[in-house]
């Protein structure tokens, strides 16, 4: 009996295939975020904002999301990601949600747009809330003085 050879591009397919998977579940994972040159910046997935510091209108810690459409995401067990659309203004609502069940911070920006996101770890979450907090305390003093 003759052992029947699978074809090489078949071999090449599957591998790159699991390794695809393995990258977006890699990068869904949780949110990456970084505070850097007056800019806040969160990566999860195919979703990404740049935020300049300066165009922050307020910073502050909600326990629930509001009831919104989604545009393009997901939601996974506690996880909710993607761009959604406010069901009052029919803004864009970015959502950056590792865990639906702890506090998450709502970012306001350039008048009217909003962004939500939350760490996998609470203390996380609140230590980022406090740096975004701060930040726009001090910039609001700043401009209190310049006036």
């Amino acid at each position: 009996m003759g052992i029947k050879k699978r074809h090489v591009l078949w071999n090449i397919l599957i591998v790159l295939t699991v390794l695809v998977c393995v990258f977006a579940f890699v990068e869904h994972y949780k949110n990456w975020h970084k505070i850097e040159e007056g800019n806040f910046k969160v990566f999860s997935g195919l979703y990404y904002q740049k935020i300049p510091l300066a165009e922050l209108d307020s910073v502050l810690l909600v326990e629930k999301l509001p009831e919104m459409e989604r545009s393009s995401g997901f939601s996974w067990m506690e996880r909710e990601k993607g761009v959604f659309f406010d069901s009052i203004t029919q803004s864009k609502v970015y959502v950056f949600v590792d865990n639906l069940y702890q506090h998450k911070i709502k970012l306001v920006h350039h008048d009217s747009l909003q962004l939500y996101i939350n760490l996998q770890d609470s203390i996380q979450t609140q230590e980022l809330f406090s740096v975004l907090q701060a930040d726009l305390l001090q910039r609001a003093e700043q401009a209190k003085v310049a006036q």
